[in-house]
């Protein structure tokens, strides 16, 4: 196999035409073989292999630098830059991570796992090469879907007012990670599909690989025309008043048309944008037919497509289906996402209610503040997103929706660790960073029971609210479902301990729950105490449970630094009260990919551990 010859990029300059193209293929399969096992982002990685092999045949990595902007299109990139034996073991503990790291290979020019940032890092490189006089090339790769968030829009301006030489390659599959919105992806559809031009560009093609003789000479003159042509056709003088040279559309499917405008490319001193069309799933038909599933997807049986192993609803559906009964009897209730509907459940909503379904596309931050704007007058929005893309809104969230206490509802999905997709995904800052905001009120319920709850009694809440929870959570039984009214700032006493009394957070009061059993076991009296609400906090029923036990626990699903434990600390200390306290939480850090199990685990935050630790601490010598 090709494959097998392939340790660096530059092993593919010692292939030729034909050789390139069986390359392609087989990349395709080892994509699809390891993501059937492994699971990842599919449909995105099939779309981008021939353009990887361009970019790497006709640019010296890691000499010259590919900042792939999200990065979850990487693993051709990958897999062409030795990390074969990594690949294998893609998003397990050890393997390869599902995106680019720079502390994973000197290929990997930069970290990425959110959009719309790869072209501000290239440019960042770029003047640094100008200024210490380097010769290298700066390539900045990013998807359509970028194009909707606005950090792209101001280091587009940026780079093209300042003539910096470096290419921005634009991978077009009308597709981020639902189907693009938004006046932008209207504009590539029109640069895309302008029939005139791309007739012409056909017609001149099919002559040129006919066999039919052309001198240099004409051949070059076709080349110059190019533009002159399009521009009868195609308006996309977009790009070119932000001072980018734009060519395209190019096939992002023929190398060998991809490798000569690449080469043309490297050689010119100015802002160039090339606009590559891809089909998003290519080479593998259920990828093809149903792109949005495929584009990240659990372990799947190759020959049907059909997932691997039991299929449970998703926080965000039943969060969703809660939102559908409630929008029935209430106009008020509308739901905005950031490119992120049938990830955070949302999907079903839109079905449901189209006319106030709103996905405003990868700009978080307008989500947030339309989101605050409609409050104002009159509605109940509710922003579906996942924990890692609301950081990026936090300005918004501060001062668009909390300074004028308006009452936003944000319904935060993959709340805490979050397993396979790594460092850049892990949810697990959003509680340091909300309950530092002034009037926000911060909830995590235990169960799926407690998450209807809780999204059904925020309609009522005049202020504003967010609702962390993980993708799954688990169903605890109607055993210990609360009796009483949900009331704001109200924890629940699930069970008594005269040793030790454990606050937990969301789906650590199951993990909590555990130990106390296991600490039983051993001697030691534990109760559990469900803090649903970090923000604010039940301060006399934990001034009352610390009066009462030996120990102080807090467990959640968050970094330490400024999350729950710190405020009981904080709240303890203000009331004089001398109970020792133990926090639980995960290690100030950024967790790399794992399972979540491994990384309970590795963070301390399993059952067990959580029993340890408390022994450890109760039997410690004052």
């Amino acid at each position: 196999m090709l494959i097998e010859q392939i340790h660096e990029p530059a092993d593919l300059k010692k292939l030729n035409q034909r050789q390139l193209n069986e390359l392609a293929a087989e990349l395709r399969e080892e994509i699809v073989k390891v993501v059937s096992n492994r699971g990842g982002h599919l449909a995105s990685n099939l779309g981008i292999v021939e353009l990887t092999i361009a970019i790497h045949y006709v640019f010296d990595a890691p000499r010259d630098k590919l900042v792939m902007d999200v990065g979850h299109q990487s693993y051709a990139h990958k897999l062409l830059t030795g990390r074969w034996e990594l690949f294998q073991r893609l998003r397990q503990k050890g393997g390869a991570s599902g995106f680019p790291q720079m502390d994973e290979s000197e290929y990997d020019a930069f970290t990425a796992g959110h959009a719309s940032t790869a072209i501000s890092a290239a440019l960042g490189m770029a003047r640094t090469r100008d200024i210490m006089r380097g010769e290298y090339s700066v390539v900045a790769l990013l998807g359509d879907g970028a194009l909707t968030g606005g950090m792209c829009y101001e280091a587009l301006n940026d780079a093209g007012q300042s003539g910096t030489r470096m290419i921005v390659i634009l991978n077009d599959n009308d597709m981020s990670i639902a189907h693009n919105v938004g006046a932008m992806s209207k504009y590539l559809t029109y640069l895309r599909q302008s029939k005139g031009y791309l007739a012409v560009k056909h017609s001149v093609r099919t002559r040129l690989s006919s066999g039919q003789k052309f001198s240099h000479a004409l051949y070059r003159f076709l080349e110059k025309c190019h533009n002159r042509v399009r521009s009868l056709f195609v308006d996309d003088k977009f790009f070119d008043a932000l001072g980018f040279k734009y060519i395209g559309p190019v096939n992002g499917h023929d190398l060998k048309h991809l490798i000569r405008v690449l080469r043309r490319a490297k050689e010119d001193d100015k802002p160039l944008l090339i606009h590559v069309v891809t089909q998003k799933g290519r080479g593998y038909t259920p990828a093809e037919d149903h792109p949005d599933t495929f584009h990240g997807i659990a372990p799947f049986y190759i020959e049907s497509g059909a997932q691997k192993g039991e299929q449970r609803l998703s926080s965000g559906a039943i969060a969703a289906r809660q939102l559908i009964e409630m929008a029935d009897s209430d106009i008020r209730v509308c739901a905005i996402t950031a490119a992120m509907p049938n990830g955070t459940g949302m999907d079903a909503f839109e079905a449901a209610h189209p006319e106030r379904f709103f996905d405003v596309g990868i700009a978080e931050e307008h989500a947030v503040t339309m989101a605050a704007g409609m409050a104002s007058q009159g509605m109940k929005p509710y922003v579906a997103v996942y924990s890692t893309f609301l950081q990026r809104a936090y300005d918004q969230i501060m001062l668009d929706v909390c300074r004028n206490a308006l009452p936003v509802t944000f319904l935060i999905d993959r709340a805490g660790l979050v397993g396979p997709d790594g460092a850049t995904h892990q949810g697990i800052f959003d509680l340091s960073y909300l309950r530092s905001i002034p009037g926000m009120i911060v909830a995590a319920p235990r169960d799926v029971r407690e998450l209807k709850k809780l999204v059904s009694f925020s309609r009522d809440v005049n202020a504003p609210i967010a609702i962390r929870y993980p993708r799954e959570c688990e169903d605890l039984g109607p055993g210990i479902q609360s009796q009483g009214e949900l009331q704001i700032g109200k924890w629940e006493l699930l069970s008594s301990g005269r040793d030790a009394m454990i606050f937990a957070v969301g789906r650590m009061v199951q993990l909590a729950m555990q130990a106390t059993i296991d600490l039983m076991g051993r001697g030691i009296s534990a109760g559990v105490v469900d803090a649903r609400f970090v923000a604010p906090m039940d301060r006399d029923l934990l001034i009352g449970q610390a009066g009462k036990t030996r120990l102080v626990v807090t467990v959640e699903d968050n970094v330490r630094s400024g999350g729950f434990g710190e405020g009981v600390l904080d709240l303890l200390n203000a009331a004089n009260v001398n109970t020792p306290v133990l926090t639980l939480a995960v290690p100030d850090g950024y967790v790399e990919h794992a399972t979540i199990a491994q990384q309970l685990e590795a963070c301390g935050l399993d059952a067990a551990s959580i029993a340890d630790r408390i022994e450890k601490k109760l039997r410690a010598k004052p």
